[in-house]
């Protein structure tokens, strides 16, 4: 198995903005065998904190323990006026798998099809590095574009998008990512999902029913999102939850194979 989706931090380096004491369980420092004792299998590890210093401090722990992590995304300042040449430095990295720049976190949620990036997108495609879209639903469409302007970018969607399962908004999120799974070959992540959906985790199964439906098993892959995960559950109940919507027949492809697609691993 491969958890698609995790992380670490230290606070004291002091470049997570959103990490405040306000968070409860999060608001501590997290290290790899933090994740090791849950996971017990290999995963991607994911920036949270959009700075190279810390893309930086996840490449070379990663690389002390690369018997687990299969592959770091990263962060790159893809719209400086040298972010193509950035992009190809950090691509050297042979743990470097994809970067993500935190679009959620962004007001214009067109940033991303802004002309000044498309020479640092134009660069990930050649070099092989996955785009992980951290997005909310209004980016949705921004996506397809994105997907159609870089077809050979490797595109990965987030925690499908962070949909309102708290809220129960399922429109018009459903028919959103349903068009991006038609008309692109985006990938997207079964993760984040019990975090969305607060103190309502019954509501659960309809979305990640829906993102299987609309992807297929050829294009979804698991990830835990832990530590976040343990705002809404362990690390287990979220494992649990996904391998019962999938079919039997599925299990190694959403939770093994098109993780190793999506990030060109070894």
């Amino acid at each position: 198995m491969i958890d698609a989706h995790f992380h670490i931090w230290r606070l004291a380096r002091g470049d997570y903005g959103w990490l405040t004491p306000a968070l409860g369980v999060l608001h501590r420092d997290v290290e790899i065998v933090d994740w090791q004792r849950q996971a017990g299998t290999g995963g991607i590890l994911v920036q949270a904190a959009p700075t190279e210093a810390e893309t930086r401090f996840l490449l070379d722990t990663a690389a002390a323990a690369a018997d687990t992590v299969r592959g770091v995304v990263g962060w790159v300042d893809l719209a400086r006026s040298d972010g193509a040449d950035r992009v190809e430095r950090s691509a050297r990295e042979p743990m470097l798998k994809g970067l993500r720049p935190m679009l959620q976190d962004i007001a214009d949620p067109d940033w991303v099809l802004q002309s000044a990036l498309t020479p640092a997108l134009a660069a990930m495609a050649a070099c092989k590095l996955t785009f992980d879209a951290l997005v909310t639903p209004v980016h949705l469409p921004r996506i397809r574009t994105l997907a159609r302007r870089h077809p050979d970018l490797t595109i990965v969607i987030d925690h499908g998008a962070k949909p309102d399962i708290a809220g129960d908004r399922f429109e018009p999120w459903a028919t959103e990512i349903k068009r991006v799974a038609e008309e692109t070959g985006v990938f997207c992540k079964l993760s984040g999902l019990l975090t969305e959906a607060g103190s309502s985790p019954e509501r659960t199964p309809r979305y990640l029913a829906h993102l299987l439906a609309s992807f297929g098993p050829d294009r979804v892959v698991w990830g835990s999102d832990w530590p976040v995960l343990e705002r809404a559950a362990a690390y287990a109940d979220w494992h649990v939850m996904a391998a019962a919507a999938v079919a039997p027949a599925d299990h190694h492809a959403v939770f093994a194979e098109n993780a190793r697609r999506a990030y060109r691993l070894a």
